[in-house]
């Protein structure tokens, strides 16, 4: 019997997790899903039938590998660092390999050698990325095959609350994992406008109003920051004559000027390291801003921005932290998940827009494509759809022999955006072309 294997049964996981049980009870294939928290797998699993749960610690080297041997398809939704120790199995057993995190070059360097296992390792395969490259891609062909030359290239994607269940000055709530939350641009950001290469450190990526220019009914004002390092993309999109290329990520205006105060007043930081014990949320951030010289910063927010940092719990006298020896991003991830978590009933959105501008026989045009996804509650949510169901639908590709490509690759290829799109068209994903 045909075995699908699925590690991680996280917040993004739930409609990849239905959508392959029904293909599994369909083609009467087996799927094992694999987690450290066996009660959170039952929860999604829902007793469906040709469905296995298992308990599995990760870094148990003969548990992974008996569970990945036995399967034809794995997917990987754990943090990113595990994904290599997982791949590494894949290779070995001669097993594909479906992620949606950003491909790094440990994985990279395996492309030759998953040829020669006759294997596909498909990374980026999720919402941002994996949605974006292929709606970009599909985008990008036809007005190629129309004659056209594309000069401007802007994506935007963010995960967000939707208006209905917004109820804080952040005008945010956590719909995915909170540490990458914290991360985010970190690394600052790289990308072309007008011609010229942009680099933003970590401080100018959340500063300053950009606000998006497209205006998408029912989402309410958004903003934008530019996303990592765009400059490779451009070749891979087959795009070299562009003079814009930028990918950014959409928050509320709102938002960027709070988390900009976040990051100066180095909340965001990793180090240094202080014992929690025994402290509220109004105690850690108040010693820490006056250790580190930033009490000024918050004496001197802006009224909206110092609400948005009192709803944190920079005035939380209550609510004790207790994580031991930790660095200030911990506590801010903490009090995120705490102050910030979505309600049971409460609704999450997706948006993608993309921005293009190009010439056709002398003439300037331009074009926009939107997606709006919204949630149903915190479980079955816009992020779990838009990120599950691309690997779940790839996965069913891969199973019946639909997809033929070999090697590391993104889903840049019409054999996989083509198919993929058309089936997420038809579970309510899909993009308005104006």
């Amino acid at each position: 019997m045909k075995n699908i294997l699925l590690f991680g049964a996280g917040k993004s996981s739930s409609a990849c997790i239905s959508y392959l049980a029904h293909q599994s009870t369909i083609h009467q294939w087996h799927f094992t899903v694999a987690d450290a928290d066996l009660q959170l797998i039952q929860s999604k699993t829902n007793n469906f039938p040709w469905v296995t749960p298992i308990q599995i610690d990760i870094n148990n080297d003969e548990e992974r590998k008996s569970l990945i041997e036995a399967a034809d398809v794995v997917i990987s939704m754990m943090p990113p660092a595990l994904h290599y120790l997982i791949a590494q199995d894949c290779l070995h057993f001669s097993k594909h390999l479906l992620t949606a995190s950003y491909l790094d070059d440990q994985l990279k360097a395996m492309s030759s050698a998953a040829i020669e296992k006759d294997i596909l390792f498909l990374c980026e395969m999720g919402l941002d990325p994996g949605i974006d490259h292929m709606s970009a891609m599909e985008l990008i062909t036809a007005i190629k095959q129309d004659g056209g030359k594309i000069t401007s290239f802007k994506s935007h994607c963010g995960g967000l609350v939707a208006p209905e269940s917004d109820d804080n000055p952040w005008h945010y709530k956590v719909s995915w994992n909170p540490r990458n939350i914290v991360l985010a641009g970190k690394a600052g950001a790289r990308y072309l406008q007008n011609g010229e290469e942009i680099y933003e450190d970590y401080e100018a990526v959340f500063a300053g109003k950009k606000n998006l220019n497209a205006f998408l009914e029912g989402t309410g004002p958004l903003a934008y920051y530019a996303n990592r390092d765009s400059i490779p993309y451009i070749s891979l999109y087959g795009l070299a004559g562009a003079k814009t290329f930028v990918r950014t990520t959409l928050r509320h205006p709102d938002f960027l000027a709070g988390w900009s105060a976040l990051v100066a007043m180095q909340l965001t930081q990793d180090l240094p390291d202080f014992n929690t014990g025994d402290q509220t949320l109004a105690d850690y951030f108040t010693n820490f801003l006056q250790l580190q010289h930033g009490i000024s910063a918050y004496d001197s927010a802006a009224p909206m921005v110092k609400q948005q940092l009192n709803f944190l719990g920079f005035n939380d006298t209550g609510t004790l932290i207790n994580k031991g020896v930790c660095s200030p991003s911990t506590v801010l991830q903490f009090a995120l998940e705490n102050k910030l978590k979505l309600a049971p009933i409460d609704k999450d959105m997706v948006v993608m827009v993309h921005e293009l501008e190009y010439e056709t026989d002398g003439i300037l045009k331009s074009c926009s494509s939107s997606l709006l996804v919204k949630g149903d509650d915190s479980v079955n949510t816009a992020m779990a759809k838009t990120v599950g169901l691309p690997l779940a639908i790839a996965a069913s590709l891969l199973m019946q022999y639909k997809i033929k490509i070999r090697g590391v690759c993104l889903p840049i290829a019409a054999e996989i955006y083509t198919p993929v799109l058309a089936a997420l068209k038809t579970n309510g994903i899909l993009f308005i072309n104006k």
